[in-house]
């Protein structure tokens, strides 16, 4: 199983965390992480022994000072906007597909059938969050991204890749014209730019099970009509996502799952030491 990530030195406690509960909660898996980022870790020794412990393979895509040379980077547009878009090609050529993930994430239950998804003539699969607000950004996304054909606006924090259609489709040049056509109306840069070139493209994956809002647990309570409670959450969610600026490694983080997220830090430190 081949996973991404992309980050900087801010956050690696917080990968390591998400590569505990992955490990515990999917048996029977040898993991392949690779984990991109602009200049060498400086907790790359602990990355490493803590993968070494799990029996993961860890593989750090160095970028250095000559990453993307060929597009714009600004203060509103930094580099790591370009990181899920174009992952392709810094990883190997072998790899079909791989499953990306942001850190701010739990995995409480086995991520093989995700995984294992038929992506079809798909570029991605993805889930959604407008039925949260009632689908009433949708039709208003579509206007701003300009992409009429795509079922929903797709969250990108989850995203399985179908790395022999992008390696094919995607293209750099079609970022950066796509970027400089509609700079003003991008609000989230690289998800905008995901879903207005290749919304359409992407296969829509039910959010409850595969990218669970954490901040919104009685808004899924009450679209299931009760059924999405806090035990069915734990039974067939399989990861959770701590979507916003509220994050559950911090102290002041009193969500419902914050005590779960707790318990999955304490653990991976256990690991180390």
């Amino acid at each position: 199983m081949n996973l991404l990530f992309a980050i900087d030195n801010q956050v690696v406690d917080q990968l390591l965390t998400t590569l505990y509960s992955i490990h515990v909660n999917t048996p029977k898996q040898q993991f392949d992480v690779y984990v991109m980022q602009k200049d060498k870790l400086k907790k790359t020794a602990k990355i490493t022994a803590f993968c070494a412990k799990l029996g993961i393979n860890y593989h750090p895509i160095v970028l250095g000072k000559a990453f993307l040379e060929d597009v714009p980077v600004t203060n509103r547009y930094p580099e790591i906007i370009y990181y899920r878009l174009l992952a392709q090609r810094y990883l190997p050529d072998d790899l079909t597909r791989i499953l990306y993930l942001d850190v701010d994430i739990l995995v409480i239950n086995d991520l093989a059938v995700l995984y294992q998804l038929d992506l079809g003539k798909h570029l991605y699969a993805a889930a959604s969050h407008s039925a949260l607000t009632n689908n009433v950004t949708e039709p208003l996304n579509k206007i701003r991204l300009g992409n009429y054909e795509a079922e929903s606006y797709y969250n990108s924090g989850i995203m399985l890749l179908n790395l022999q259609l992008i390696r094919a489709q995607v293209k750099t040049a079609d970022i950066v014209d796509y970027i400089e056509q509609n700079k003003m109306a991008l609000l989230l840069p690289d998800q905008d730019v995901l879903n207005g070139l290749y919304g359409h493209q992407i296969k829509k994956i039910p959010d409850e099970r595969y990218n669970f809002d954490a901040r919104h647990s009685p808004l899924y309570y009450a679209l299931s009509n009760g059924q999405w409670d806090l035990d069915w959450v734990i039974k067939n969610t399989v990861i959770l996502h701590f979507c916003g600026r509220d994050k559950p490694w911090k102290k002041d983080y009193h969500n419902r799952y914050a005590g779960l997220y707790k318990h999955y830090a304490y653990r991976t430190q256990q690991v180390l030491e």
